[in-house]
């Protein structure tokens, strides 16, 4: 498929790491306009405590306040593991639209058995505002974005691209941190690797957002590079490494790495579009299923 991409385009985008859960979240602005987005953002949870608070939220709707900026847009790039959405607390202070891709019937399908969901929950889809496929775009203000769907690390990864940048999700790690893992339900390392040659088939000059950093030998935190860099440096598919190579290399070392430690919250919020799951008295509550995932 040929993407429409303009690569004259140049967003505003500014960055918000979380160093609970080394996830960057972006405020994306049209160049041309005062409309914007919000993508990955995250929801603080002490686990232990059952506590949820918004202080890196809060830091991005002030940001989008100060600047005077309109929200459009909250997009999920996949459903996270490793931390918390806050769309729902984003829209209801600053409105806007949540989005994520269409394959999050998957995911609902397959973590609502894992979770022993009722009826109740709507595998639908529902939750959120638009369910993109491949090759859909939408707007943010005047500027075209164009979501690539991307599975490997989930069933539901999507790479949103607005001009020349684009906001690669789990897809892709800066090129000294690789790749992300394929092991969890729904994940394929043959598909991942698939899925970062649709990323490194973009122009070479086109900026990479990433959705995590972890700091790699003692580094300081980033995650902004390009394709270009990706396709020389990137450890895991750099170079003249192989499909067959890369997979050997993820199902060798996924078998090696403990599970998140969010990921039994993050999978029954973030599979609902950041609502917390409630029980029959209305109160929220998390489950915690045994010797499953």
């Amino acid at each position: 498929m040929t993407y429409p991409i303009d690569m004259n385009i140049t967003p505003d985008v500014s960055a918000h790491f979380d160093a609970a859960t080394n996830t960057i979240s972006y405020i994306v602005k049209d160049p041309t306009s005062s409309h914007c987005a919000i993508i990955d953002s995250v929801m603080d949870i002490d686990y232990a405590a059952g506590r949820i608070t918004y202080d890196h939220a809060d830091a991005l709707i002030k940001e989008v306040q100060d600047r005077g900026l309109m929200l459009d847009w909250i997009i999920e790039t996949h459903v996270h593991a490793d931390h918390l959405s806050a769309a729902p607390y984003i829209q209801q202070k600053l409105g806007g639209k949540i989005g994520v891709g269409d394959k999050i019937l998957v995911v609902q399908e397959t973590f609502g058995k894992v979770f022993n969901e009722g009826t109740e929950f709507q595998r639908d889809g529902s939750q959120f505002d638009a369910l993109f496929t491949d090759g859909d775009t939408y707007m943010i203000g005047n500027m075209q974005v164009v979501a690539i769907y991307t599975p490997g690390h989930t069933p539901a990864c999507m790479v949103h691209v607005a001009g020349n940048a684009a906001f690669v999700g789990d897809t892709l790690f800066m090129p000294d941190g690789g790749s992300a893992r394929a092991d969890f339900p729904g994940g394929d390392a043959g598909t991942l690797y698939d899925s970062i040659q649709k990323v490194l088939s973009l122009p070479d000059d086109m900026r990479l957002f990433m959705c995590h950093d972890y700091g790699p030998n003692g580094r300081e935190i980033a995650w902004e590079t390009t394709v270009g860099d990706e396709k020389t440096h990137n450890i895991h598919v750099g170079g003249d490494k192989t499909r067959e190579d890369f997979i050997k290399f993820r199902t060798e070392r996924d078998a090696t790495l403990d599970m998140p430690k969010l990921i039994i919250p993050s999978l029954q919020v973030n599979m609902r579009a950041g609502d917390v799951p409630k029980d029959k008295d209305g109160n929220p509550m998390l489950k915690v299923p045994v010797n499953t995932l």
